[in-house]
This record gives C-alpha cells, structure tokens and sequence, in this order.
C-alpha cells in the first residue's frame, strides 16, 4: 500500500485522540503501542475482508492448517513491512519524536508455542499469505501458552506467560462464528426406519468455542488470510453444570496453557479435551463454510484440504467423519471417502516415543464417539488389508493396539498423504519408523524439506545485512529469495567480505550490550558467538556442547597460557516442565557458567551465556550476531531444523552432524563450508542393531572424558549433586543413549576446526558469504509452494507468480 508520512502522522494523531483522549506529546509507549496497532489494522481491513469475500464469490480451494502451536512473535514490524510501509511508519515516528523500536519493545510474542513446531507452523502462515495462496491457520488461543521461563539459584522456574494482560490488538473476537463441542457422557447408535443408525447422547457436556481470527498479511501483494485461534466458554445452557469454582477452571484450563503436564490423570484428560476442542471447532467451522458454496458435500476435497500439522490435530479425521455420518447423513463410504481426499498429514519426528497415543479408557470416556468412529475405521482397514498383507503387518499398523489410539497411525490411514520435513527424516520414515505403513501406502509418502520466512529472519531481525545485500545485489531478494544467490559473484570481493564482517560485529556488538544489560555477564564482540539455541531435549545433546567447554577451561586450568580464540557460548533453551533430565542439563550449564565466568584464570577466553526465556523475540536478537551455528543431535535423530536454516541465512558457519536439514545445507554450501562431525545415521542404526554400543569402555580409554565426567559428581561444578550424579548416570550407568560419549572426539576436533577457520578472516567471511549466497533455497516459500502444488492442489490467487518458481 501508499501512504504518505503526513497522512500517518495525522492518523496517529487522531486516533489517540480517538482512544485515549490526549495528545500525542502525552502518550506512554504502551499507549503508542495500542494506537499503532489500530492504525496497521485499519491499514490492512479492507484487503482482509476482499481476501474473504474472493475466496467465498470465486469458490476458490483453500487449505486450512491445522496446528496445536503457532509462534508468530511480534506482529508489528511484521505487519509494516509486508504492507510496504516499515519506512514511512519510522521515519513518521521519528518526526513525532518517538522510535519505532522502543514502541515494538512494548508488544508481547504471542504465547502460543513452544519452539520449532510453532515456529514453522507461523512461517508456513507468513508464505502462504506472501505466495498469494488461499489458506488459513486453527489453533488454540492460549491464556499463557508455554510458560515465561526464569532461572532461580540455577534452576529453571516455570511461571505464567500473561501476554494478554494488555490485550492483543492484533485479534478479532467473532461471536457469531462460535461453535458447541461436546464430549462425555454416553453415546448409543439408534436403529431408524431406512436402516441407517443414528447416534445418541446421554449426559454429555457442550462447551462453548468463541474464534478470535488474526490477519496474516502477505508481502505487499493485498493478500490477508486469516489464523483463527479458539478459546473456550461456557455456554448459557450448561452453567449449572459448573457450580464450583474449581469446576469452571477445571474446563477454563483447557485453553490456558500449551501442552498440560499430562504426567497426572487431569493432565492427560485436559490434553486430550483440547486437542478434540479446537479440531471439533476448525472443522465445524470449515463445514459450515463448504456449505455456504452450495455445491454436494461428495465434492468437499475440490473446495476444502486440511493439514494435520504433527498428530496432535489427528482427531480431524474421526471428526469430520461425525459430522458427515451423523449430521449430514452421507453413507460410510461416501464419508471416508471425502474425509481421505481432504486429509494430509505431516510427520515432525522419528523418536517413537515421541509418536501420540491415547489409552482406550481415556478416549471412550471423555470422547465416546470419537472412539466409536476410531474404532470401525480400524476394523475396516484391518479387515480390508488382511487380504493382501501379512496379519503381523496389519497389527504393527492398526490403530488400536495393546490398549491403546495410536494417533499417527490414524493419520496416515485417514488422509492421501504423509510427508517427512528433510530428505533424510522422509528416507527414515519410508525406510524405518513407518516402513510398514510405506508398504501399504507407498504412494501416499514424499517430503517436503522445512523453510523458514525469510523476510523476518533477515529482513526484519537483521538490517545490517538486508541493507547491504540491497547495495550489493539489488533488492529483487526481498522477493524472489533465490537471488540471493548472485551475492556468491563477490566471494573474491575483499570490499564485500570487509563489509559482511562489519554487519555481523555491528549485531554482535548489539547483542553483547543485551547481554551485559540482561545478566550483567559482559562478553566481548571481538570474541566467537557459539550459539545453540532450540528446545532443551537429550537427543538435542546440548550436553555434549557443555562436555567441550568443560574440556577448554581444564586446558585453562592446567596451562594458564593456554592459546585459543575466546569464545562466548550462548544457549537459549526451555526444557518441558516434568523433564527433570533437561532440567538438570539446564542446572548444570548454569552453574558451569558461574564457575567458568568469575574464574580469573580463565581471563575472559570463555564466557557461557544462558539467555533465559528463549522465544521468537530474542531469537531474532541472537541469530543476527551468530558466527557458530550448533547443530549437533544425534544422526537420525533430528527431523529437520529450522534454526540451523535461520543461523545460515545470517551467516554463521554451521557445525553439525549429517542429521536433519544439515544434509541439504551441505549438499547446498559444499562441504568446505560447513563443519561435519560425528556418527552417521548408517552408523548410528549399525549400533543399534548390533547392541554392541558401549560407553563405559569409551569413558575407561579417555583420560580427557574421566577428568570432564568426574566434574560432574566431585563438586568442580558446584551447586549440582543430584543433577550432576543424574547426568553421569545417564551415560555411565545408564549407558549413554544418544552416543553423546561416540562423538566427543570427534566434535572437540570440529571446534578445533571452527577455530582455525576463524582466525583466517578472509576464508571465514567468504564461507559466511557463501552460506547467505545459498540460503534462499531453504524459503518457507519455496516450501509452501511445494505443499500447495504436490499434496493441497491450491493455487496463488494473484497473478505475480514468481514468488512461486
């Protein structure tokens, strides 16, 4: 859009009038916030509701995303750059007298994920609006999504996220657009007169789901689609059900907070409750839509496809077969039918233990018709594939089984498709993990390699680098991300590779006064920024990260002259709540830091920062600023990554193992450009089926690994008797399960290397450039594109469809 700084200033000025009745000279940052707010919203409105209308009068076929999390960030900065206006909206601020930074500072991130899986599920939201696509998110609108993470004595402490104490001026309440969700109670099939059974419930409870809708605004091209987030209510109808306090939070915490501690009975009642909550509200939601088209529900996946975005939305499928058996009176066939078209299905990991799974009492109790319907597609599939496979095959694949709901395996049979999110990940699901389903269903796999939305990541969280990639290669980027690889012309520009360092010390810089000012550890820009930041999980071996550094400060320690480059290890992590191991990694790094920090022997050449509260906002500070990126799971261990595509669009220098999207990142950088270390998945599958993995005689034959591990149960470290005894346990006793003990030498060799490519400057700056020249493939758009061509058949709705190629 076009607007002038003169229009946006008196705009600014009058609607603060409007909302607060003052002057502007008087307003708080808050305040400015709320009105800037309004302002972008009014900005963007009409497009929204034309966006709507299009698609409804021209009966285009949409995607709805399905999504237990979605981690947007700031919507801001966001919002003004894909309208086109970031520049005007800054200068306009700066001649009132304010900055655009200190009023961003005042908005909240949108509480409404965890980490990687939120993360993709908002980039996939930002692209599909950029690709001009037809497409919406469904999600849940969390009173305190994750939780605000702080570090007490060492110890993560988990406390609430209020971020709608100010309210979200991003979210429109539509009442008119509620829904009734049921569950409980009994549920028996009534014979009719035709024949056909018809369902009836007894003392079931309805709860009311109310959709906030947020507009994801695409990038300067007037497309807006919408997220819509559910919270719940209760209906007028069933107020005297609740008479208790303690009964009303009980169903109000179904939209409270993401992921309910499901190691107790109410925990695993809420969690089930809410993944049925805002499955059942999306897709009544989208039915009542198709019908307003007017066109035969047996057309439905013409019209309509829903992605199932990791299991936790799988009840799609026994939902939208309810409402087509039982509301709308199609035959089995014909429902299963439409329901398999409409369904896909992403897998987001291969740990099995990570693959959902209900216990039958739980289901029939809180969802009885759900079960009902779960358990004749079962016997269907059973009964139909006993024909032509094995009956060992068929019940290694059945959906219930040794007393349980195996959710991805309702996925894949409810739906036309199945994708993996890296080309490795997709080889081990075909391959392993659901070879057996492969088997069956060999048409219904492929992948599509995760992406990230590249106008936040660089264009937004990195100005520094976007400004001068617009001096240097133009700006055709900002659009067609693939053009950044014409910066790979100026690999042998001294100029060029001067100027990189420059932005990358002016965010380091930056990033150092954040840390200083946040934690009062004061870290050199001069210094390599090591940085692992993602999900604190045991697979993710940050722990192997913590074994080097403990490695370096006892070199220190025994030769007080010791030569290296000085480091500055950042991590950024939350662990699950009832993760007590992730826990205690996150106790051991910080007491680490304590001892290594106010070390004076250590004379600065290591510092450990623990950033607490990692989410989208401080992710864009840290990544900027990055020279190392840590990519460092177990092989075959790791889905994809999307941090690792992140940290390389800025310019770090990966070091990874072949896990994951690694693999594409060095078949795209070339292997002089990124560092690989460790295990290979051949290697990794080779131990487990031979059982012959040992650590005890690793640690036994390793001087270097006794003196690392003793500190963890000696009192070195201290501050950690349990967790350090729990953490040696954990690879002495207990045998190290994710080889963390394998590949120790190996990594401490790759960070070796790491530092002796830093201190060639040149070199470093050129494979900096090469790993931004080469990032572009890995756009959330290009991956988008993908999904939308191969598994939704969904077309842009523009004609600019170069964003497309």
């Amino acid at each position: 859009m076009k607007i002038t700084k003169k229009v946006f200033k008196e705009e600014m000025i009058q609607r603060l009038k409007e909302k607060y009745a003052m002057d502007i000279n008087d307003a708080t940052p808050q305040e400015l916030f709320h009105v800037l707010g309004s302002v972008v919203k009014a900005y963007y409105a009409d497009d929204w509701v034309q966006t709507w209308k299009d698609y409804l009068t021209e009966e285009t076929k949409q995607v709805y995303y399905f999504s237990i999390e979605f981690l947007p960030g700031k919507m801001l900065k966001s919002n003004l750059l894909n309208l086109g206006i970031l520049d005007t909206v800054r200068d306009g601020l700066t001649e009132l007298g304010f900055s655009l930074d200190a009023i961003v500072e005042q908005e909240k991130d949108m509480a409404l994920g965890n980490g990687g899986l939120g993360r993709l599920a908002s980039c996939f939201m930002d692209s599909i609006a950029s690709c001009g696509l037809p497409g919406n998110g469904n999600g849940i609108r969390y009173d305190y999504g994750l939780f605000k993470q702080r570090f007490v004595d060492g110890y993560q402490v988990e406390l609430p996220d209020e971020w709608l104490n100010n309210g979200n001026v991003w979210e429109v309440r539509k009442e008119s657009k509620a829904v009734d969700v049921r569950f409980g109670g009994n549920v028996y099939m009534l014979p009719l007169a035709d024949g056909r059974l018809k369902p009836v419930y007894e003392n079931s409870r309805l709860i009311k789901a109310v959709p906030y809708d947020t507009a994801m605004v695409g990038y300067q091209n007037d497309v807006v689609n919408t997220l819509r987030l559910w919270s719940v209510e209760i209906p007028v109808s069933e107020e005297n059900r609740y008479r208790s306090l303690e009964e009303r939070r009980e169903l109000e915490d179904l939209t409270a907070v993401l992921y309910p501690d499901d190691s107790n009975e109410r925990g695993r009642r809420t969690r089930l409750l809410q993944e049925y909550f805002f499955v059942s509200a999306g897709v009544q939601s989208i039915v009542r839509y198709f019908k307003k088209l007017n066109k035969p529900l047996t057309t439905m996946s013409q019209y309509i496809a829903i992605h199932i975005n990791d299991t936790h939305p799988a009840l799609c499928i026994p939902e939208m077969m309810r409402i087509l058996l039982d509301e709308c009176d199609l035959t089995w066939e014909q429902a299963w039918e439409v329901t398999v078209k409409v369904m896909s299905y992403t897998n987001h990991t291969i740990m099995a233990e990570a693959l959902e799974k209900w216990p039958i009492e739980l289901m029939q109790e809180m969802l009885p018709r759900m079960y009902q319907i779960i358990e004749e597609i079962n016997r269907r599939f059973v009964n139909q594939y006993s024909q032509y496979y094995d009956i060992e095959l068929i019940e290694r694949t059945s959906i219930i089984q040794n007393g349980q709901v195996h959710m991805a395996n309702l996925s894949i049979i409810g739906s036309h498709s199945t994708n993996g999110v890296a080309k490795l990940h997709t080889d081990l699901l075909k391959n392993v993990v659901l070879h057996d389903f492969y088997t069956i269903f060999p048409d219904r796999f492929n992948n599509k390699t995760n992406g990230i939305a590249q106008r936040r990541w660089l264009q937004l969280s990195n100005e520094p680098l976007a400004n001068l990639l617009d001096q240097t290669i133009k700006t055709s980027w900002r659009k067609k991300s693939n053009d950044l690889h014409l910066l790979q012309n100026y690999v042998e520009d001294d100029a060029i590779l001067t100027a990189l360092a420059k932005a990358k010390k002016e965010n380091k810089v930056a990033l150092a006064q954040y840390i200083e000012e946040t934690t009062g550890i004061a870290v050199s820009a001069d210094a390599i920024f090591d940085v692992q930041i993602k999900r604190l999980h045991a697979y993710k071996r940050q722990l192997l990260n913590l074994l080097h550094i403990l490695k370096l400060y006892f070199a220190i320690k025994d030769n007080p002259d010791f030569q290296m480059v000085p480091r500055v290890f950042i991590f950024g992590a939350k662990a699950a709540p009832s993760y007590t191991y992730a826990k205690a990694i996150i106790k051991a790094i910080n007491e680490t830091a304590q001892l290594i920090n106010h070390d004076p022997d250590v004379k600065d050449r290591i510092k450990i920062v623990f950033l607490e509260n990692y989410n989208v906002t401080l992710a864009e500070r840290i990544i900027p600023a990055a020279d190392v990126s840590e990519q460092i799971s177990l092989a075959s261990k790791e889905a994809s990554g999307t941090s690792n595509m992140k940290l390389m669009l800025n310019g770090a220098i990966t070091l990874a193992t072949l896990d994951g999207a690694n693999i594409e990142i060095r078949d795209a950088v070339g292997k002089e450009n990124i560092v690989i270390f460790g295990l290979t998945e051949e290697e990794v599958y080779g131990y487990y089926q031979s059982q012959n993995y040992n650590a005890m005689d690793i640690y036994e034959n390793s001087p270097t690994l006794q003196r690392v591990l003793t500190a963890f149960i000696d009192g070195t470290i201290p501050n950690i008797h349990f967790e350090g005894q729990e953490i040696f346990d954990s690879l002495i006793k207990y045998n190290d399960e994710f080889f963390v003990l394998k590949d120790f030498d190996s990594y401490c060799a790759a960070q070796k290397q790491i530092e002796e490519l830093y201190g060639d400057k040149r070199r470093w700056q050129q494979m900096s450039l090469i790993n931004i020249a080469n990032a572009g493939q890995f756009s959330a758009d290009h991956t988008v594109a993908r999904y939308a061509e191969d598994i939704w058949q969904i077309e842009p709705v523009f004609a600019h469809k170069e964003l497309m190629r």
